[in-house]
């Protein structure tokens, strides 16, 4: 049975700059596993790749066997795949409760969905104290819940986040970690970009450190996960 989610060989470039050199990696279905590394490492790139956001090229990413190769992000959408971009993209004038709207729009008929309005309004309290504020006007935690509660309204098998506690007070980085393992007890398989390394190492079940676009080093994750090697190879040490 293939993974969910396969990355073979990949490459992305902007023009003459390879952002991701041969990136070859495996999620299998109910994973969390987290992309790690410096700025520049090619984390953001790989995630709009698998989305159909950049175009690759060389390699492939397939979906359950899949070839997502020429799909627009609306057909991998479709297909299950949602992102939280960096910056979260938030609809700014138009309402909280607007912009979840557009979350739906991607939903696949399916005959149960595990994800729906009752679910996100219980587990974040954004969505229901400013339903009807500007999402502009909300604070940068709260935009982020709005943000995951907005993909996860698409029911995706595939959750992708870019760096969403950055920016973010403890609280409210404490606040979307705690979103996420409630996600992931879901079932919902997860690829998580994050700069907080070792956080995000401990949370997930395996981990990938990125360097120059390149795969540096796998790590097994968890709260009880050896961070020496991930260090060593996070400062290129």
């Amino acid at each position: 049975m293939p993974a969910l989610l396969s990355l073979s060989g990949l490459g992305v470039s902007y023009g003459h700059v390879e952002a991701v050199r041969d990136l070859t990696f495996d999620v299998e279905e109910g994973e969390a596993v987290g992309l790690v590394g410096p700025n520049g490492a090619g984390k953001s790139s790989t995630l709009l790749a698998v989305m159909g956001a950049v175009r690759w090229s060389r390699g492939d990413v397939r979906l359950r066997g899949q070839s997502l190769r020429r799909l627009s992000p609306q057909a991998i959408a479709r297909l299950g795949v949602a992102i939280v971009p960096e910056g979260r993209h938030l609809f700014q004038r138009m309402s909280v409760q607007e912009n979840l709207a557009l979350g739906k729009l991607g939903r696949r008929e399916k005959r149960s969905v595990r994800i729906d309005d009752k679910w996100v309004t219980a587990q974040f309290p954004a969505v229901v104290d400013h339903g009807s504020r500007p999402a502009g006007l909300l604070s940068g935690g709260q935009q982020q819940q709005v943000a995951i509660a907005r993909a996860l309204l698409s029911d995706p098998d595939l959750l992708l986040l870019d760096e969403p506690t950055l920016g973010l007070s403890v609280p409210a980085i404490d606040a979307v970690f705690d979103a996420l393992a409630k996600i992931r007890a879901l079932g919902v398989t997860i690829l998580l970009v994050e700069q907080r390394a070792q956080r995000t190492i401990a949370f997930c079940s395996r981990g990938y450190v990125l360097s120059n676009g390149s795969l540096r080093l796998e790590v097994a994750g968890g709260p009880d996960a050896n961070l020496g090697p991930l260090v060593n190879a996070y400062f290129g040490s």
